[in-house]
């Protein structure tokens, strides 16, 4: 069995004193289809929480929206009173519709109201981190972030927040908001194949701060990929470890949630972060965002778009 306890190596959020594990856990697919309702299997959600802790996890991200309150009230049922050293990560921006809709909004109201429910279905008295999300599914709109920073300066301030991070935004939204507060990370949509965040990686690299990748895998539309197949077969892991792997090589402050409601997914995740890749299979890999461009060029053509 991997040696579960490096995970990755370790990061520093910037003017903090919080260090946590590279690879990290994200706690979205506790919740329903749809990431709506209670789970299938609640007793098997508390137990992969309790057991990404105890394999050295200590970086969770998680949303009171995920149910809405499900998943929030299981971490608090599984892991409450929270272990020291265990640094748990919400957002806020969204809420959800009695129909499963994804309602985005920065209203000073809903903010409000969703760092209240946050606190409150954790059992906390101040959050960790609370990244505030952008407008857009899974890529930016544009749209200005600085009010809603505000509002999450004003709430730090009364000391119900610690740290403030930003979700699905782009490099210049983050300039914008950085004005208003200090921003300690960014979660945005990046993988093997869907690489648009290189230079705004390197650009957060530079300056200390952290980058976390939602949907690592590829979310609702798994990575797949003749040549990660491949490298797969090549140094005995599957397809996803490697994927994993290849996010934790590509920069030092790059952090991962990968999310799972198995603990036979979470053990699987966990171990890619002891596997290394050789500068050759690193090249390989990164051929394989050309390959989807070319695919999505392809498609656009025979689409006729």
């Amino acid at each position: 069995m991997a040696n579960l306890n490096e995970l990755g190596g370790v990061f520093t959020f910037p003017g903090t004193g919080t260090t946590i594990n590279r690879m990290g856990y994200g706690a979205m697919q506790l919740a329903g289809p749809q990431v709506f309702g209670p789970p299938q299997d609640r007793d098997e959600a508390i137990a992969v929480v309790r057991q990404a802790v105890e394999s050295g996890v200590n970086h969770i991200d998680t949303a009171d929206f995920y149910g809405p309150h499900v998943v929030n009230q299981i971490l608090r049922e599984a892991l409450y009173p929270y272990p020291a050293g265990l640094t748990l990560v919400t957002k806020v921006g969204a809420k959800r519709g009695p129909n499963a809709e994804w309602i985005q909004s920065h209203s000073r109201e809903l903010l409000v109201k969703s760092v209240e429910d946050n606190l409150r279905n954790l059992g906390m008295d101040a959050l960790d981190v609370v990244n505030l999300r952008g407008s857009g599914l899974m890529t930016p709109d544009g749209s200005s972030m600085v009010e809603g920073m505000e509002v999450l300066a004003e709430l730090q301030q009364q000391g119900k927040i610690r740290h403030i991070g930003l979700s699905n935004v782009s490099p210049e939204q983050f300039r914008a908001a950085r004005k208003v507060a200090p921003v300690v990370c960014v979660q945005n949509f990046y993988n093997l194949a869907n690489r648009t965040d290189d230079a705004f990686i390197d650009e957060l690299a530079a300056e200390g701060l952290a980058y976390v990748p939602f949907f690592p895998l590829g979310g609702f539309s798994p990575l797949q990929s003749g040549t990660l197949n491949n490298v797969a077969a090549e140094v005995g892991a599957t397809p996803m470890q490697v994927a994993l792997a290849w996010l934790l090589q590509r920069s030092p402050n790059m952090l991962l949630i990968p999310g799972t409601s198995t603990r036979s997914h979470l053990r699987e995740n966990l171990a890619a972060a002891n596997i290394q890749l050789s500068q050759e299979v690193l090249e390989k890999l990164n051929g394989v965002a050309k390959d989807a461009k070319r695919t999505e060029l392809h498609e656009e053509i025979a689409s006729g778009n």
